[in-house]
């Protein structure tokens, strides 16, 4: 039975899609099963693995709409132990289109149970925003991982990410929990960030990852190849990183 982890934060421009991509590819490596659902209309998690946006027929949108089969929709990836379930800009509608279905937060739930016995692990890439797409995601997953960056409005938004969680925790997801606050595009030269971690090691120690994800030039160029960064450049220092962050996520979760 895979174990389900959504990586969320409503704040764009914090990493998240990188590390829903590295982290899913990092698991494959070290040898997991693992599916990618991009759930993000940006598409960008399907892109980011070398698979084309346009002219895909069955998406994440054809399976939440129940117009395809999951198993349908899904596809390998050149990548070790890594399939994707691929999205694009159609999936913006369904934000709307799920209000027509009853159980409108649930349907990813019964979609993954489909599959669930197929993988190790099932890594949703969430969009940056606490809509409809979100909250399917989070009713269904185990746990969050919520990658930020160490500035002050990242810092509010985690706290306000934090009390969605609660109130889904408590309406939809009764074992939805935080299961690691991963630290990206660290610099500990800029004071900012010093503080900033400050913080989060006095309000959220327990939940930090042990490993931070620094800004790497090589990290921020494989996309541009459709490739984790480990394809990219195994000796970079970004690919160790997120090696690192997925044996800590196999073993806290």
């Amino acid at each position: 039975m895979a174990r389900i982890i959504a990586f969320a934060n409503q704040k764009g421009g914090v990493g998240k899609t990188t590390s829903a991509v590295n982290v899913a590819a990092s698991l494959g490596i070290i040898g997991f099963r693992t599916l990618l659902i991009d759930l993000d209309p940006q598409g960008n998690t399907t892109s980011g693995v070398g698979i084309p946006k346009r002219g895909l027929k069955n998406t994440t949108r054809e399976v939440l709409l129940g117009d395809c089969n999951v198993k349908e929709a899904v596809r390998t990836t050149e990548f070790t132990n890594l399939s994707i379930l691929p999205a694009n800009i159609s999936l913006a509608s369904a934000e709307f289109d799920l209000f027509d279905f009853e159980d409108n937060q649930y349907r990813m739930k019964k979609i993954i149970a489909e599959i669930a016995d197929d993988y190790d692990y099932i890594i949703i890439d969430c969009p940056p925003s606490l809509g409809m797409l979100t909250v399917n995601a989070l009713s269904a997953c185990d746990g969050v991982v919520v990658p930020m960056q160490c500035e002050f409005y990242a810092l509010e938004g985690l706290s306000q990410l934090m009390i969605t969680i609660k109130r889904i925790n408590k309406m939809y997801n009764d074992k939805l929990a935080v299961c690691g606050i991963l630290i990206t595009m660290y610099n500990p030269r800029l004071l900012l960030s010093v503080q900033v971690m400050t913080e989060l090691k006095k309000y959220y120690g327990d939940k930090l990852f042990k490993t931070t994800i620094s800004r790497n030039v090589r990290l921020c160029e494989a996309p541009s190849f459709g490739k984790p960064v480990y394809y990219h450049d195994k000796r970079a220092k970004s690919t160790l990183e997120y090696i690192a962050v997925a044996k800590e996520l196999s073993e806290r979760i």
